[in-house]
């Protein structure tokens, strides 16, 4: 509805269609195939667009986060969990109407990042979580565009106090919204028009009447 209202999500994980999938070596990790595989599939059932994930990838981008500098590794990491906590948020509010493919892909990857059975255990140091914050970042196309008029719904709750049921605050936040864009897209073609036909010769655009 509006200009986003989250920051990009950066530095961007070296992972996608054209990351490099060097040689596995497990100088950082031992990988199981078979768990890499379910979380393979557990991705594109969220995310079907999304870049395949193999051991080669998966090394390289731990080996990577273990080179970044402690305060950034971290930084890195919390950015994409806090982002997450949005999605969780949504998800729990009775106020908002979550379509429900977004909730069932949402649900999907909460579930995953709730358990306890999956690929990198959450004690281990540093990397604990890169598989959390690995499928956040590679599904989160897939609910992004929900997540943000959620949280921009949730700025339009706090500051207008709209009345009612949730159904009713959603409807005030929707037509308040449609508003505002009508009245920026009414404010630019006065800005980008002409009061006189700029196409006619200088003396002809206005006329004197005595």
């Amino acid at each position: 509805m509006k200009t986003p209202v989250f920051e990009p999500i950066g530095p961007p994980l070296p992972f996608g269609p054209d990351a490099m999938s060097p040689p596995a070596n497990d100088a950082v990790m031992a990988w199981q195939p078979a768990q890499v595989s379910r979380f393979d599939a557990l991705l594109h059932e969220i995310n079907p667009d999304a870049p395949r994930v193999d051991i080669p990838r998966l090394q390289a981008l731990a080996e990577w986060l273990v080179e970044q500098p402690p305060a950034e590794a971290q930084g890195i990491m919390q950015t994409r969990l806090d982002r997450i906590e949005w999605v969780r948020a949504m998800l729990a509010d009775r106020d908002w109407d979550t379509a429900a493919g977004t909730r069932a892909r949402a649900a999907r990857m909460l579930e995953y990042l709730d358990s306890d059975d999956d690929l990198i255990p959450d004690q281990t140091p540093l990397l604990g979580r890169l598989d959390d914050v690995l499928l956040f970042d590679l599904a989160w196309e897939a609910f992004e565009a929900e997540t943000e008029e959620y949280r921009d719904f949730c700025d339009y709750r706090r500051d207008e106090h709209p009345s009612g049921s949730g159904r009713a605050q959603q409807a005030a936040w929707l037509r308040d919204r449609l508003a505002e864009l009508a009245q920026l897209q009414h404010n630019a073609r006065v800005r980008d028009g002409h009061y006189v036909d700029t196409r006619l010769p200088p003396d002809e655009r206005f006329h004197v009447v005595a």
